[in-house]
């Protein structure tokens, strides 16, 4: 059985897309473990453009709610609250509200309602740095979200722009755990395909 552990930002797309992938395609026989990583942390003292600022602002609100999820609940309250919380956030439209899609997301997860307080709660940004930094340890290197990491072999991505069909994604699955057990190999990545699409269902989930 493969050990695989997925660094994720809550609100970043492609990760979810990622996150929904492994989840579904795993059925039991690998472990997978879900865990935070921060963009607002990753770039910390950058220069971040205005088209970029509310996602890090984003990503550092969330960060500090799923960082009091843990230090509640434990590791075993992540997945519940980021299953719940993604369909709420992605696609993105206008009309999309943050903290009413924070709190449906805690309330469907069966976490403390209480929580929501944390979203605007600094005092719990040094336990984002942390998780933050233990993605960063498993890949090596600065990286974002997602950061994948499988029998300790740590790797950025697989970054997917839709969910791929059931017979794909058991392929795509053993090509990923494979390339991680190659010692030789070292990286592969294409040009930028565009943003994420989503199925119907998270588009109906508001």
């Amino acid at each position: 059985m493969t050990e695989i552990d997925l660094y994720v930002d809550p609100v970043c797309p492609f990760a979810w897309v990622t996150a929904r992938w492994l989840l579904d395609t795993a059925h039991g026989e690998h472990t997978v473990v879900v865990k935070q990583m921060s963009l607002a942390v990753l770039d910390d003292a950058q220069y971040v453009d205005a088209g970029h600022e509310p996602m890090i602002s984003r990503s550092r609100r969330f960060g500090r709610m799923f960082a009091a999820a843990d230090q509640r609940h434990g590791p075993a309250g992540f997945v519940p609250l980021y299953l719940a919380l993604g369909p709420r956030l992605h696609p993105r439209g206008p009309d999309t509200d943050d903290d009413a899609a924070a709190a449906a997301a805690l309330a469907d997860a069966g976490l403390d309602t209480t929580l929501l307080a944390a979203l605007d709660d600094a005092s719990f940004d040094s336990l984002v740095v942390d998780a933050h930094r233990d993605s960063q340890q498993a890949l090596g290197a600065r990286g974002g979200s997602p950061i994948i990491s499988i029998d300790g072999q740590g790797f950025g991505g697989p970054v997917l722009t839709a969910p791929p069909p059931p017979h794909r994604a058991t392929a795509l699955l053993r090509a990923v755990i494979d390339a991680a057990c190659t010692p030789e190999f070292a990286a592969l990545q294409r040009p930028y395909q565009g943003p994420p699409a989503f199925t119907t269902g998270e588009r109906d989930i508001r």
